[in-house]
This record gives structure tokens, sequence and C-alpha cells, in this order.
């Protein structure tokens, strides 16, 4: 089903007034039924994330981090099993997985020797059983399982999903005789930054000469296809045809 940009519009307009929940997701379901539950789940990761870069900074202030953390130690200090952070992240419209990071990037910082690197923080938030706090380890593994957006969980779903896009694809160029090199064939000849597929053989459709495909498993609103035009396809252009 094709989109139009008018429909686009309206679908991003009314999601700047619903928080980033799974019962939002629900709701834009109802509003706009005849949409796929993929399409909109799409659409509402990417307006989303824009939202999260667009206030990124306002969070890692000192005072932002001393406060949250503050605010993270009275609520557990009450209540442990209170999904403190989950709510603490909810209230200041910060993603959940990254509301965690900055509560453990500061505990350990106050509870360890040197602080810790990235690829320490990453491997605890894909596995929240290392963090040497049971009450923290439970509060950040509650904010990765509830986070439609961002984390280690919605990553993983992301490489999935993508795979299974690429698989499809293959699948597709197959059923259809057409012949093919995928990116690996095309590393092994030495190409840099490859597309998913590239035709040996071109092909027509509706009108357009269609050399090479890359498989984007996600909604490709304007700010997506400017992004990739300058970081891949502008490069698969001078090189793939």
């Amino acid at each position: 089903m094709i989109l139009t940009k008018a429909q686009y519009d309206e679908i991003a307009q009314c999601l700047v007034s619903v928080p980033p929940t799974r019962q939002s997701l629900r709701k834009l379901k109802q509003r706009f039924p005849s949409q796929s539950q993929a399409t909109l789940l799409s659409i509402f990761s990417q307006e989303y994330q824009k939202h999260i870069k667009r206030t990124h900074a306002k969070h890692h202030t000192s005072e932002a981090i001393e406060s949250y953390y503050q605010r993270y130690l009275n609520g557990v200090g009450k209540n442990g099993a209170a999904p403190v952070l989950l709510e603490l992240a909810n209230e200041v419209d910060y993603a959940p997985s990254l509301m965690a990071r900055i509560i453990l990037e500061r505990f350990l910082q106050e509870n360890e020797e040197t602080p810790p690197s990235k690829s320490v923080i990453n491997s605890m938030l894909r596995d929240p059983s290392q963090i040497p706090d049971g009450v923290l380890a439970n509060q950040v593994y509650q904010c990765v399982v509830n986070d439609c957006c961002y984390g280690p969980l919605v990553d993983c779903i992301k490489h999935a999903i993508g795979h299974e896009h690429e698989v499809l694809l293959r699948d597709l160029l197959l059923e259809k005789n057409l012949s093919f090199l995928d990116e690996d064939q095309l590393r092994a000849k030495g190409y840099d930054k490859t597309p998913d597929f590239i035709l040996q053989v071109p092909v027509a459709v509706e009108g357009h000469i269609i050399h090479w495909i890359e498989s984007k498993a996600s909604f490709g609103d304007e700010c997506s296809h400017h992004a990739y035009l300058h970081d891949q396809f502008w490069s698969y252009w001078n090189s793939c045809i």
C-alpha cells in the first residue's frame, strides 16, 4: 500500500502528542486502521528518535544527571521493586534505555575505581545480571524491555528484521530468474561500500532502469532518504552503474 505525503504528515503530527509506549501504538492503530502495524511502528520509531536527538543535550548536563540519580536513589529507597527508572524516563520524556544508561554510568562512576568503558556499559545493558547491584539491575531490565525505540532489545529486533528482508529480497530475485551479486560477492571483488544486490543485467521497473537494490526495513521519510543519499546511495550511483 502506497502512503501519500499527506497521510504521512497526519500520522507524524498525531505522534507529537503521544508518549513512546506500546499503549500509544495501539491508539495509533485505532486512529489509522488502514495502515499496517509495521508501517505505524516504523514511523513512530523514527519520529521519536528525531525528538530524542533534539532534546538529548539537556538530559546530559551535569545538573540533569545528578538530579536523575538522586531521584533514582530516593525512589528505590522507598520501594526498590517499583519501576522507578521507567517512570522517571516517561516523566521527563526520555527513552527508558537511555535513562538506564545515564543512571548506570553514574552508579559505576561512584562505585568503581576507574570510569566504566563504553563496552562495559553496553554489555551490562545487554545483560543486566552483570550489574553489581541487584536493585539497579532490575531497574535497567525494566527499562530495556519496555523501550519501543532504543536499547539492545530493539537493536536485535531491527537487525533480525533487516536480515529477514534481505533474505526475502534474495528469494524474490531468484524467483524472477534475475542474475545478481550480493554484498559478500561484491566485497570479494574489492568493493568498499556496497548495496545489498547489484543486478548483473539491469531491469526496467515503471519506466526506471534498476542497476542495484538496497533493502531498508524501515519507513522512508524525507529525512532518512536524505541521510541515506549522503551516506550510501551516491557512492552506489558512482561505483555500481
